[in-house]
């Protein structure tokens, strides 16, 4: 029987032979981290191929990164993997929606429902399915804000927006997914 090896020991051994830029450990890094990654780079798209799209943009910098020896192996990982995520995926905002980044949102009427109980009752696919009826640019700053922790300074830099801007469009997001989770449930 084979000993168990410590989840830690096991990304250190991966990193160590993706430094040395074999192949094999990079796909077996790959597949390790492909299901987290995936789900960071769906909540940036709005399709599963995009997000694969991003997924892989991301994986070949992170690649490039560990063999040139950019990696600071004190810090964990995941948080690193999570931030070249993040940032790829903004990055393929950018090149890909540059031009559409000034969309107007349908008019928003509050209705007075009991909104609580049907956001309780969201499963993932919902929520993705509520976050891909956004305009792109308000479900980046959405999912920046409310599910990465990042403060609408940090937000305004990476998106080169004004920090006002991104306060606009996060009250928009709110907005439209209040609308849309009282016309879906």
């Amino acid at each position: 029987m084979k000993p168990k090896i410590s989840k830690d020991i096991l990304i250190e051994k991966l990193l160590i032979e993706c430094e040395k830029g074999n192949v094999l450990y990079q796909e077996k890094l790959y597949q390790h981290f492909y299901g987290y990654a995936l789900t960071i780079c769906r909540l940036y798209s709005y399709s599963d191929d995009e997000a694969v799209s991003i997924l892989n943009d991301s994986f070949l910098k992170v690649f490039t990164s560990i063999q040139k020896k950019q990696y600071n192996k004190d810090l964990p990982f995941e948080a690193w993997l999570r931030k070249i995520l993040i940032n790829t995926a903004i990055d393929y905002y950018r090149k890909n929606f540059k031009h559409n980044n000034h969309l107007d949102i349908d008019e928003v009427i509050y209705l007075e429902t009991d909104a609580a109980n049907a956001i309780d009752n969201l499963k993932v696919e919902d929520i993705l399915k509520l976050l891909d009826q956004l305009p792109e640019l308000h479900r980046i700053v959405f999912n920046l804000f409310e599910i990465q922790g990042y403060n609408h300074q940090e937000i305004a830099l990476q998106l080169s927006i004004a920090e006002s801007s991104s306060r606009v469009f996060l009250t928009r997001a709110k907005a439209k997914l209040r609308v849309l989770i009282h016309k879906n449930f």
